[in-house]
């Protein structure tokens, strides 16, 4: 298999298993979102450590903690992951799982205009006529559910950011994932400490099968991260934003097809405007990808799922 054919393959993997997310994380109930997040950051620690070790990286770790700014910029990527990753196990534990496909739907138009709000970068005319298109969108999504799509732009915003800050640092995406986890490592053994001492944590006390699915949120965190930076080191980011867009729709069908949530005419409607947006914004970006300007593209990070 040639490199390109691989690093289409890691793509396609990661993205799905990202997609799948909506069928695993209600298996972890009882467990509450809070406390899901807090063993998905101590069973990644675990799990990067131990690859960590097996591929010989702890000197890119050792190297991006004796940088202040690398530490601080990664301290912050890992608050916002973190409220990502919270999000999301809401959205989906909650039966929003259509509202969280649109969040990743809307994502790469949030990248954009961060780039232009911190960066000052200049989108092109098709650029922005995919930006104004989405904020027709969630006007109208926002009819149609009574309110803004919160949990859409939560997590637009927070990956949004999060993959902002991994923008102004070059760390592999291992040793990176642990020095996030490991952030976040103290605070989560805490608040799990206090979820256990009140009655209220699930670890061990549901059964052996949800035990290990607690564990198991590690991998499950750490594996696609993993193949998508295979895919990254392989292929161009323009064929990395056609994949992306695997993510939402999956998880989309699962809402729809598989949890039977409601897509109401005035729903669909605002779901059309978001892929009007999104064709726009994509025919753009391949179009000046062909003609070789690839340094105007925004950078694609992965899910912050």
């Amino acid at each position: 298999m040639d490199e390109r054919r691989l690093g289409v393959v890691s793509g396609l993997a990661a993205y799905s298993l990202w997609g799948l997310f909506p069928l695993y994380f209600p298996l972890l109930e009882p467990a509450g979102g809070v406390e899901i997040v807090a063993h998905r950051v101590v069973w990644s620690l675990l799990f990067v450590a131990l690859l960590l070790t097996a591929v010989r990286r702890w000197g890119h770790v050792r190297a991006a903690v004796v940088d202040r700014r690398t530490m601080l910029v990664l301290a912050g990527a890992s608050l916002l992951i973190a409220a990502n990753w919270l999000i999301f196990v809401y959205g989906v534990n909650s039966e929003h799982v259509v509202e969280t496909s649109l969040g990743y739907f809307i994502n790469p138009l949030v990248s954009v205009l961060l780039g232009v709000v911190v960066f000052g970068e200049r989108l092109r005319r098709l650029q922005w006529v995919a930006v104004a298109i989405a904020g027709i969108a969630v006007a109208v999504l926002t009819v149609d559910y009574g309110r803004p799509p919160w949990i859409a732009l939560g997590l637009a915003a927070s990956f949004g950011l999060y993959g902002l800050m991994k923008k102004l640092v070059r760390v592999e995406a291992a040793p990176g994932l642990f020095l996030e986890t490991a952030v976040m490592t103290l605070p989560a053994l805490a608040l799990l400490a206090f979820l256990h001492a009140d009655g209220a944590g699930t670890f061990g006390s549901a059964g052996t099968g949800h035990t290990l699915l607690l564990v198991s949120s590690g991998i499950a965190t750490a594996v696609p991260l993993l193949l998508f930076a295979a895919a990254a080191r392989r292929i161009p980011l323009s064929t990395i934003g056609l994949l992306q867009y695997v993510t939402p729709l999956m998880q989309l069908s699962v809402g729809v097809f598989v949890y039977g949530e409601p897509m109401p005419p005035a729903r669909l409607a605002g779901f059309a405007i978001v892929w009007v947006a999104l064709a726009v914004f994509t025919a753009d970006t391949l179009r000046h990808a062909r003609a070789g300007t690839r340094r105007s593209l925004p950078e694609v990070v992965p899910a912050g799922l």
